[in-house]
Order: C-alpha cells, then structure tokens, then sequence
C-alpha cells in the first residue's frame, strides 16, 4: 500500500531552450562568406555571461563595415531565435529558426522548409 506522500505527484517545469550548436555554427560560417560583399564583417559566438531560464546558453555578435561595435546580437529565448540591434538593444524580430534569423539580418543564403540550422 502507498502512503499519502508516496502518492503525492511533484511536477517541476523545465523550460525549453534551444542552443547553439554544430549545424548553426557550420551554417553561420557559410553565411559570413556569403554576406561580406552586403557589408557583415565577422560574427563570433559567446558565452552568456549568465545562466537564464528559457534562453540560450550562448548568443551570436555580428558586426559590419560601418562600425567597430557588434551591430547584431542573435540568441535563442524557449523556441525562437532573436535578433537584437546590438548598438540601441532594440529586438528586431523572433524567427523560428537560425536561418530565418540570420536571413533577416542579410538575405543571402536560400532559405527553405527542413534546413539543418534550425
């Protein structure tokens, strides 16, 4: 026979966080090559400098000819991709994946269903 506190149910909640992996660094490496000409400079990826709940452990700095300060910081809050003016920290758009994030920055690779840097 169970007693009452075996049969008590405790349910702990763990929210979804999508990180930045392999494939987004393979696909983030194509898309630097492919924009230089728009105007990206290099991108680099970091740690975050705290753990939150839902966010990425990571985020991306993207930065352009016009200026030495990142322009673009991209990062991942429970299922979307973020994309943020890194210059005024103003969200620009969430995506549903790194390809749509990055495309919105500078559309320069194809963007199709079932890419492998979602």
């Amino acid at each position: 026979m169970l007693r009452q506190s075996e049969t008590q149910n405790t349910c702990q909640v763990i929210p979804f966080q999508m990180e930045i992996m392999c494939r987004h660094r393979d696909y983030l490496d194509r898309w630097i090559a492919a924009s230089q000409p728009m105007g990206i400079c290099d991108a680099d990826i970091f740690p975050s400098e705290e753990k939150q709940a839902g966010v990425s452990s990571g985020y991306v700095l993207i930065w352009v000819r016009e200026t030495s300060n990142p322009a673009y910081k991209v990062y991942s809050r429970g299922n979307r991709w973020i994309v943020m003016d890194a210059v005024r920290d103003n969200t620009l758009g969430q995506f549903a994946s790194f390809a749509d994030a990055l495309n919105m920055i500078r559309p320069v690779l194809p963007v199709k269903q079932g890419i492998v840097a979602a």
